[in-house]
């Protein structure tokens, strides 16, 4: 009996496929393993690309030549033949479904063609590459990705005629690369593009292997490139390899592209709803910082001039995620501003009409708010907050938070009440304003978060305190290190800071 797992399951045409001198890229539409199969006793190849991968380039030797005085080779036993072929197969399946998991652990884009370069990479034997991202419904994100090649070095590609690189035929749709172009010897072809044969002598590539990206829901999305240092090509069966895994690839790459530009719509929805530029008051020195969650929130700040050369300031957030949050913030928004021009001098009774209309409008949703009435000649803000963080007072002498009363946010009660309190900042003195999200991404509790955001307010170095920029830049950095101060965290960050002069 054959030793070979049970997992396995063997059609009794295995053998005529032998007989036939079947290869494993036929074998590929017939023959699955069941489940993830048990390691082989078949050795392992080298390590290429940082993958184990089981799918070596054929050795090229010479047979020996037959001695008269050497004894007969003794025939192979009956089935090892049948055995061998089998092996390989598992061995090729078993580098696919580890490649693929690999592929579907990646959750951004350019770590997903990152891997899509290495793994097949390693399946066609190439040591470098590039995939060029370039939808072709013309919405993008368009974007070249290299493996092994510098950032200059795709620049001396992209100076290459498009029509003479494999890639660009693929991605104009010519005929010829719905199945991949190989390019074994660039240097011998007939009619190679002068700069290519210039660029490619430079970069030191003299042989390619480039395999569409594409699905027949989303259609074409780009183009991936391998190149050989020596003229070669890879084998028919790292072609098919290497064409099952760039289908998978290109169907994980279309789910991630339109959640890509899901992020990308909803942050320019947000951005658009916020104000475009900040009002030049003489007296304060304004700064706004803004990061929008994945799904988009209903995180909002404003800044508008109002009679008696004041300033009205305004930072809130609406509860829910999504179009629904991010149109309501603007409605929320927008009325604000209203009741600000119109009430501004009491930012209590601001409030109130907030809180009315929202609770007749919008009566399942609940947000939270601040607002300030700013007069820059005192120094002097009168703020009322609902349910909202206290505001941060940040001071050559003092780094304090300003203490507020207990209030309850907008669409909670029957009927909002609070009062209102002065904060008088000294010349120099900033006043951070900020939502929740800034805490809730720490993902600490509510008094180390507290404590975290006051640490980075008090450690801002002496020459970045005359920018209320660069002050809500220190405090993104050191309160959400890590990276989780970029625009793709979990939920919606606001900061206005207010410098007075």
């Amino acid at each position: 009996m054959l030793d070979i797992p049970s997992r396995v399951r063997v059609h009794v045409e295995t053998l005529l496929a032998t007989q036939n001198d079947m290869g494993v890229c036929d074998a590929f539409g017939q023959y699955a393993p069941v489940g993830k199969p048990d390691a082989m006793n078949a050795p392992h190849p080298p390590k290429v690309a940082g993958i184990d991968s089981t799918v070596p380039s054929p050795a090229h030797t010479v047979a020996p030549v037959a001695s008269s005085t050497a004894p007969p080779t003794p025939p192979a036993p009956p089935g090892a033949v049948l055995q061998d072929r089998l092996a390989g197969w598992v061995s090729d399946l078993t580098t696919l479904h580890e490649l693929t998991e690999r592929l579907a652990r990646t959750t951004a884009l350019d770590e997903t063609l990152q891997e899509l370069l290495r793994a097949g990479a390693a399946l066609v034997g190439a040591r470098r590459g590039l995939v060029v991202l370039e939808p072709g419904d013309g919405l993008g994100p368009d974007t070249t990705i290299g493996l092994g090649l510098a950032r200059a070095d795709l620049g001396h590609i992209e100076t290459v005629p498009r029509s003479a690189l494999s890639y660009g035929r693929i991605l104009d749709g010519r005929p010829g690369g719905e199945r991949g172009i190989a390019e074994p010897d660039l240097f011998a072809a007939e009619g190679l593009d002068p700069r290519h044969r210039e660029v490619a002598a430079r970069l030191g590539y003299a042989a390619s292997y480039a395999l569409p990206l594409s699905t027949e829901t989303a259609g074409r999305l780009g183009a991936a490139v391998w190149l050989y240092d020596e003229p070669a090509e890879p084998s028919e069966r790292q072609r098919h390899l290497a064409g099952l895994y760039t289908r998978y690839a290109a169907e994980h790459l279309a789910l991630l592209l339109e959640l890509e530009r899901t992020r990308s719509s909803m942050a320019t929805m947000s951005d658009e709803l916020l104000p475009a530029r900040l009002p030049r008051v003489a007296g304060v020195q304004l700064a706004a910082r803004h990061r929008t969650g994945p799904r988009g929130g209903g995180d909002w700040y404003d800044a508008l001039p109002l009679p008696d050369a004041a300033l009205g300031l305004a930072v809130g957030s609406v509860t829910g995620s999504g179009p629904s949050a991010v149109a309501a913030m603007g409605r929320l928004r927008a009325s604000l501003r209203a009741y600000a021009v119109m009430e501004g001098e009491d930012p209590v009774a601001v409030l109130s009409d907030l809180e009315l209309l929202l609770r007749l409008t919008e009566p399942a949703r609940s947000a939270t708010a601040l607002f300030g009435y700013c007069e820059p000649a005192a120094r002097k803000i009168t703020l009322a907050g609902a349910g909202h963080s206290p505001p941060l007072l940040i001071g050559e002498r003092r780094t304090e938070f300003v203490e507020t009363s207990v209030s309850a946010p907008l669409g909670m009660l029957a009927c909002w009440e609070a009062p209102c309190l002065e904060i008088l900042a000294e010349p120099g003195e900033t006043v951070l304003l900020y939502t929740d999200g800034l805490l809730h991404r720490t993902g600490e509790t509510t008094d180390r978060a507290f404590a975290r955001l006051h640490a980075a307010a008090a450690g801002v170095p002496r020459p970045l305190r005359r920018d209320p920029g660069a002050i809500a830049d220190h405090v993104l950095r050191n309160v959400l290190p890590d990276g989780l101060d970029v625009a793709e965290g979990a939920e919606d960050v606001v900061l206005l800071a207010v410098r007075f002069e």
